[in-house]
């Protein structure tokens, strides 16, 4: 789509990261307490990702960047109101909601990753076991129902996050998912 009405929005690194991220989300989410391995591998492959992705979020490309993005909260309220009145203004980079939705999730993310490697020390694994394994069972519990939650909370995240990109691809007539793939938005719609 590289000609004079499209626009390349994102760089390499956000697309593989979005990308990667689904992957290794959907690895570790899927196989649990069942392939403990597989599990912390792609949570410590996701944590990577996620630490990466805050520090390409200052100093990215324009619309990688945190500074493109994320909106004063009475904005991104106004946004989704005019969403639902259906006069919602396109952006070329991430609307005020989409932008609201990346920080939720990375925040997420990261406790989800970051309690999970916790838990995990907690049971005498991973590279926190020298510092937790005798922490007992209240704290190894709670750590891995926090953990837990979070798992499950950002897969509550991800679907709407779905549900916005379908709406927001019906409603200003563009494939958001292609322009992931690819990088180019058109310029104007």
């Amino acid at each position: 789509m590289n000609n004079t009405n499209s626009i390349k929005v994102w760089d390499i690194f956000v697309r593989f990261f979005h990308w990667s991220l689904v992957l290794f989300f959907f690895i570790a989410y899927l196989t649990e307490d069942d392939l403990i391995t597989i599990h912390s591998y792609a949570g410590y492959i996701v944590l990577a990702l996620i630490l990466a992705r805050i520090i390409w979020g200052f100093i990215g490309s324009k619309h990688a960047r945190f500074k493109d993005f994320v909106y004063p909260i009475g904005q991104t309220i106004q946004y989704m109101k005019d969403t639902l009145a259906f006069k919602a203004s396109r952006y070329i980079g991430h609307n005020p909601a989409g932008g609201l939705m990346i920080i939720i999730l990375l925040i997420s993310i990261l406790i989800t990753t970051v309690t999970g490697i916790m838990a995990y020390g907690t049971e005498n694994a991973g590279p926190l076991a020298g510092l937790l394994s005798q922490s007992g069972e209240f704290a190894e519990d709670l750590l891995e129902e926090v953990h837990e939650f979070f798992a499950n909370f950002t897969l509550l995240l991800v679907f709407i996050h779905i549900a916005g990109v379908v709406i927001e691809s019906l409603y200003h007539r563009e494939n958001l998912v292609k322009a992931m793939i690819n990088g180019f938005k058109k310029k104007n719609n």
